[in-house]
């Protein structure tokens, strides 16, 4: 039998242990997130503009750690999604690499009429570049996963797609 650590933090090495797989200390992910000035609409806006609806669209879908990882130099966000679940159509102003702990995502990603679809398991990671769009549907068990940048997360930004969402009524 394997035991599970606790998020523990060796200070000699810097190094924090926490498990993002033992199901505990995961949140629902916030639902006030359209009026981020670092999400922008396809066209350039802002998302808070744009005719979809964040909260309809995630509500009960995705799920963030707050286990204490203290490496401000380690740009990352460990994410749980529920099965099927269609994170919308989407690109970064930087690179972004996903490391899947549990579960799987299918990731389309590539230009309108060149998109592939590639299977990312436990394990296994997918770097999409900058500029690149890509959709993720989680497998029938959801995912686990972190994604990371190279640059501090205060200067990511998102531009959605029109591909995935649910639209405000009226739109």
């Amino acid at each position: 039998m394997t035991r599970r650590r606790s998020a523990t933090h060796d200070l000699a090495v810097g190094i924090t242990f926490a498990d993002l797989l033992d199901g505990q200390d995961w949140v629902p992910l916030s639902l006030d997130q359209q009026s981020s000035p670092m999400y922008l609409w396809n066209d350039g806006g802002l998302l808070a503009d744009a005719p979809v609806d964040f909260a309809a669209t995630f509500d009960g879908a995705m799920w963030m750690s707050k286990k204490p990882i203290d490496l401000p130099r380690f740009n990352r966000n460990p994410l749980r999604v529920r099965a099927h679940f269609v994170v919308p159509k989407h690109h970064h102003n930087m690179d972004e690499m996903i490391f899947v702990l549990q579960g799987e995502y299918s990731i389309e990603h590539g230009d309108d009429g060149h998109e592939q679809t590639v299977r990312v398991g436990p394990g296994e990671c997918f770097l999409s570049r900058a500029g690149t769009a890509y959709t993720m549907t989680a497998g029938p068990e959801g995912v686990t996963y972190i994604e990371t940048w190279p640059n501090s997360v205060r200067t990511l930004e998102t531009y959605w797609h029109d591909v995935g969402w649910v639209h405000r009524n009226g739109s």
